[in-house]
């Protein structure tokens, strides 16, 4: 088990094309008062890069949470989703949906893939950091999350 004090120094990871839905989610990070450090990949091949350590990403640190949306480029959440899951050494990695899809369809497929938990992003910047917030204290305070080295 680790302490608090551990998972402060969780990295977040944040896979999303959008550079402004990334700024926003990193100043509301801030806000909020979480003290993680958070990292940003554009796509789900950059995504399972930076998880695998390859290339430009080799020494990546492992990441205690990974923000995930669902529509992007090249490999989109959805495959990387799979990939994660299939992974021995990712699959424990909680991963938050972070998408503007309302779809029911989506919901769905997301949890049956294996994702902890599905979050519409938030119109406002005050509601973004609401949302981080209680993400932050949910996955860095209140659950048991499994060593980030196994």
């Amino acid at each position: 088990m680790i302490t608090k004090n551990e998972r402060e120094l969780f990295t977040i990871l944040m896979a999303d094309d959008d550079e402004e839905d990334c700024m926003l989610t990193q100043d509301a990070l801030r806000e909020s008062r979480l003290n993680n450090p958070i990292q940003f990949v554009r796509d789900g091949v950059e995504l399972m890069a930076y998880l695998r350590q390859e290339g430009e990403y080799k020494d990546a640190r492992r990441p205690g949470l990974i923000l995930l949306d669902l529509n992007m480029p090249r490999k989109d959440g959805r495959e990387a989703l799979v990939e994660i899951k299939a992974d021995p050494r990712l699959r424990s990695i909680p991963i938050v949906i972070l998408t503007t899809s309302k779809s029911e369809n989506d919901v769905y497929r997301s949890y049956d893939l294996g994702a902890n938990s599905f979050v519409t992003k938030p119109i406002t910047f005050q509601a973004l950091v609401e949302v981080m917030l209680v993400l932050g204290r949910y996955w860095f305070e209140i659950v048991e999350l499994p060593d980030t080295e196994q």
